[in-house]
């Protein structure tokens, strides 16, 4: 027998339970302390010691949860009878890991219930278990179905797209302004369904370090892309090596339309400009060894440029990582100096609306007004990276996130301000690079979707300037 923080008596957490305390934790960091999900779930999988089918459950109904947030509050609200501002926030977490095992996984319902109470308990909340169970069970007597209807009540047009697929309205509205750029509004409905379905982990191969072969089936779209063959990644001893990584498609995709748009020449000179956390920093490391060109990473924040490094370890002569501000490079001296690179992966900060299948907590998290906040950053980036570039040089200008204003507008803005300034095709670029048809629209730019091509929602534009 343990304690709760009462005093009181209770059984020692079964295995089941345990999956749940994971999850629990995991999603009131998220809360508490702006945690990223993907980043802590592992640490607490390794502590609690769970097995592959624990862990599983306890992966499941946390992202589940996170994803589906504002769905089941509203439940949560309906069925409590009062808004989820005036439910107790440690409650309210239980109440939406409860909400999501009765309506989206198979859990039986008096499990669902029974070890929901058992939870606040072991929080030490005696006092909300009653109201708990009471929600709960008011909640498991009626299906899915019928609640997910009850939230759309007197819903319409894009707030009720946005309760209908969890996510927020302003978001729902951004997507539709992007589907629409490319004469796909239509879509809006399928890419919503496909940002809440878990993503395939997918692996990049370094080349020449690694072939897809070695590790399983080669990937969808990108030439140097394997699926996981399952499990813990990091299982796979290429992986725990460092020659395998894990990364999306879309970003591998992103790095190999600047390595590969043209013949790599001995010598060339190339920067990351945003480096951390290093995923495409390393490939592109492995790309430049095999041209004979060299590398230069930065990153602003020293703990990411700590793992760029630890990316980059795997090379027998890792790349220099610089740290600071990326706005500094095209205006100082030596590895900042103007005119010095020949090609620059500028990777923005940004939103990161594209990988919110990945970060499902992203979707609540982030506010319309970060966009504006974003802009003069990125901007400012992509001047820096135009002034770094060496004459007839390539930029290629990456956002994970489709929103316009982080995207063509900010390109389209770059070439009034800058007169030598072109586009290249960017589209031409990926067809011959990429292994399978990506039915790209018209147009200089490349976005990449969850529901069109299995990626994040990558944009990607190359850009050249004239040559003096």
């Amino acid at each position: 027998m343990t304690e709760t923080r009462t005093g009181a008596k209770r059984p020692r957490p079964t295995r089941a339970s345990s999956s749940r305390r994971v999850a629990y934790d995991v999603i009131a960091a998220v809360r508490e302390s702006d945690a990223y999900a993907n980043l802590l779930l592992p640490v607490r999988l390794a502590e609690a010691g769970l097995d592959a089918a624990d862990s599983a459950l306890a992966t499941e109904l946390t992202y589940g949860t996170l994803r589906g947030l504002g769905r089941y509050d509203r439940v949560i609200e309906i069925a409590a009878g009062r808004p989820t501002h005036k439910i107790d926030a440690e409650v309210l977490d239980v109440l939406r890991l409860g909400v999501h095992q009765l309506l989206s996984t198979r859990i039986p319902p008096h499990a669902a219930v029974d070890e929901a109470v058992q939870l606040t308990l072991a929080l030490g909340r005696r006092s909300a278990s009653g109201f708990v169970n009471g929600v709960l069970r008011s909640i498991a007597r009626k299906p899915a179905e019928e609640w997910f209807a009850d939230t759309l009540n007197g819903l319409t047009g894009d707030a009720r797209l946005a309760m209908e697929h969890a996510h927020p309205r302003w978001i729902v509205e951004a997507f539709r302004a992007a589907l629409g750029a490319e004469d796909r509004a239509d879509e809006l409905d399928e890419l919503l369904h496909a940002d809440n379905l878990p993503p395939a982990v997918s692996l990049v191969a370094l080349p020449g370090l690694a072939e897809p072969a070695e590790v399983g089936r080669a990937g969808g779209v990108s030439p140097v892309a394997v699926r996981s063959p399952g499990g813990d990644p990091r299982s796979v001893p290429l992986v725990a090596s460092g020659r395998v990584r894990v990364q999306d498609e879309g970003s591998q995709l992103a790095a190999l339309a600047l390595t590969r748009a043209r013949p790599v020449r001995a010598g060339e000179r190339w920067l990351d400009l945003c480096a951390g956390p290093g995923g495409k920093a390393a490939l592109l490391a492995a790309e430049a060894l095999r041209g004979d060109a060299e590398l230069v990473a930065n990153e602003l924040v020293p703990a990411r440029a700590g793992l760029v490094r630890n990316a980059l370890s795997v090379f027998d002569a890792p790349p220099i990582v610089l740290e600071g501000d990326g706005t500094r490079f095209g205006s100082g001296t030596d590895a900042e100096a103007p005119g010095r690179y020949d090609r620059i992966l500028l990777d923005a900060p940004c939103t990161g609306l594209g990988a919110l299948r990945r970060r499902p907590e992203a979707r609540w998290r982030k506010q319309r007004s970060d966009v504006a906040e974003l802009a003069p950053l990125q901007s400012g980036l992509l001047d820096a990276a135009i002034a770094a570039l060496a004459p007839g040089g390539l930029i290629a200008y990456v956002t994970c996130s489709p929103h316009l204003a982080e995207t063509r507008d900010t390109v389209a803005a770059a070439l009034e301000r800058h007169p030598a300034l072109r586009v290249v095709d960017t589209p031409a670029v990926l067809s011959q690079i990429a292994t399978s048809e990506l039915e790209l629209p018209p147009g200089p730019a490349v976005q990449l979707w969850p529901h069109r091509h299995g990626t994040d929602a990558m944009f990607i534009q190359l850009l050249t300037t004239l040559e003096s």
